[in-house]
C-alpha cells in the first residue's frame, strides 16, 4: 500500500502541473503542447516570458520536439469571392431573357390574329343556279348593296338572271357585307361565292 501511495503522489503532481501549465497557457492567449521529455517548468517560464515581453509568439525546439506558444490563435482567411459573382439559390435555374421582338413584327402578328378572327365570322353566300349577275334591279336603279352595307335575313342582295328569269338572291345572314367577289353582269355558276358577309347577329 505504501508503494501505491509513494507512486500516485508524482503522477498526481504530474497532472496537476500539467493542468496549470495548460491554464496558463490560455490565460496568455496562446496554447502549449506537452510532450514527454518536456520540462513543466520550462514552459511556465516560456509563457510567463511571452506574457511579460511585447512579442506575440515564441517557438523553440528541444529534445527534438518543437515548442510554439503564441499569444493571438492563427486566423485562417475565407476564400474571397471573385469580383461580380452571382450568388444562385441551390435549385434555382437562370434563364436568359427574351430576345427583344421588332415592333413591325408585332403590328404584323396582330393584324394577322385580328385578320383571322375577322375571317372566321365571315359567312359566305354562294349562288344557288348558273346564270347571270345584276347588282341592281335596272340598269339606272342603285345597287341592292355596297361594301359595308347591313344586311338583314331575307334582305335583297343582287339579281339572277336564268333563262330569261329574274331570281332574287336573298342574305341568309345578318351583318354587314364585307366583300363582293363579282361584277355587275358576270356570269357565274352553282356554288360560286358572290359575297362575304361579317355576321353580326345572335349565334355569329
Amino acid at each position: 500500500m505504501a508503494g501505491t501511495r509513494k507512486n500516485s503522489a508524482p503522477e498526481t503532481e504530474r497532472k496537476m502541473a500539467r493542468s496549470k501549465a495548460s491554464s496558463t497557457g490560455n490565460g496568455a492567449g496562446g496554447a502549449a503542447v506537452v510532450a514527454p521529455g518536456i520540462d513543466l517548468e520550462l514552459i511556465r517560464g516560456l509563457i510567463a516570458a511571452v506574457d511579460e515581453s511585447g512579442i506575440d509568439s515564441l517557438e523553440i525546439a528541444r529534445a527534438g520536439t518543437r515548442i510554439r506558444i503564441s499569444k493571438t490563435a492563427p486566423v485562417s482567411a475565407a476564400p474571397a469571392s471573385p469580383p461580380n459573382a452571382v450568388h444562385t439559390p441551390v435549385g434555382a435555374s437562370v434563364q436568359p431573357a427574351a430576345p427583344a421582338r421588332d415592333p413591325a413584327e408585332e403590328a404584323s402578328e396582330a393584324a394577322s390574329v385580328a385578320e383571322r378572327e375577322r375571317a372566321s365570322k365571315l359567312h359566305d353566300i354562294k349562288s344557288p343556279m348558273v346564270g347571270t349577275f345584276y347588282r341592281a334591279p335596272a340598269p339606272e336603279a342603285p345597287a341592292y348593296v355596297e361594301l359595308g352595307s347591313t344586311v338583314a335575313v331575307g334582305q335583297t342582295l343582287c339579281i339572277l338572271e336564268a333563262m330569261k328569269l329574274m331570281n332574287e338572291l336573298e342574305s341568309e345572314v345578318e351583318g354587314v357585307v364585307r366583300e363582293i367577289l363579282v361584277e355587275n353582269a358576270d356570269p357565274v355558276e352553282f356554288g360560286q361565292v358572290l359575297f362575304r358577309v361579317e355576321k353580326t347577329g345572335a349565334g355569329s
